[in-house]
């Protein structure tokens, strides 16, 4: 079913789970992030598997909290796989409770909006449903979920 390439650091099995991934606008509203970060330690909590980028502030926190737990979660890149890895992703490596995945070759080493569209574009083509904490209008969050209403199961924040 997938179509995209993509290349992998780690348990590749966590990719035969039920995933879920976290979508959220870059800027997004106080209310929302407090709201986003009880759904982030109830997923930890449930196990389930999330799938994100973890690249702007909120998702990094999104991150800080699923690593309390023992869940499997995937992070997406928006560029090449790492050549140097930080500790806390390193030990989640090292627990097989995580995978890291990119549709880029190593010689990616930029994020730029496109590559993080096309990153984007990979996490919801791995995921079984998509939660979207916050899609700022008229910003390419939204425009993802436009182009996949209908495809992919998709839950809003309820503060959104």
């Amino acid at each position: 079913m997938n179509k995209t390439k993509y290349y992998t650091a780690g348990n590749t099995a966590i990719l035969k789970q039920y995933k879920i991934a976290f979508i959220c606008s870059r800027t997004c509203p106080a209310g929302i992030i407090l709201k986003t970060y009880d759904w982030a330690c109830e997923q930890r909590e449930k196990g389930n598997c999330i799938i994100s980028g973890f690249h702007s502030q909120i998702e990094k926190d999104v991150f800080h909290y699923l690593l309390k737990g023992k869940q499997p979660i995937i992070m997406a890149l928006a560029r090449g796989l790492k050549k140097r890895i930080e500790p806390e992703i390193q030990n989640a490596l090292n627990a097989n409770r995580l995978i890291i995945v990119t549709p880029f070759e190593e010689s990616i080493k930029r994020i730029t909006m496109e590559t993080a569209y096309k990153r984007n574009e990979l996490m919801v083509e791995l995921a079984d449903e998509i939660f979207v904490a916050h899609a700022a209008s008229g910003g390419n969050t939204e425009k993802l979920i436009r182009e996949n209403a209908g495809k992919k199961r998709i839950i809003f924040n309820q503060l959104s």
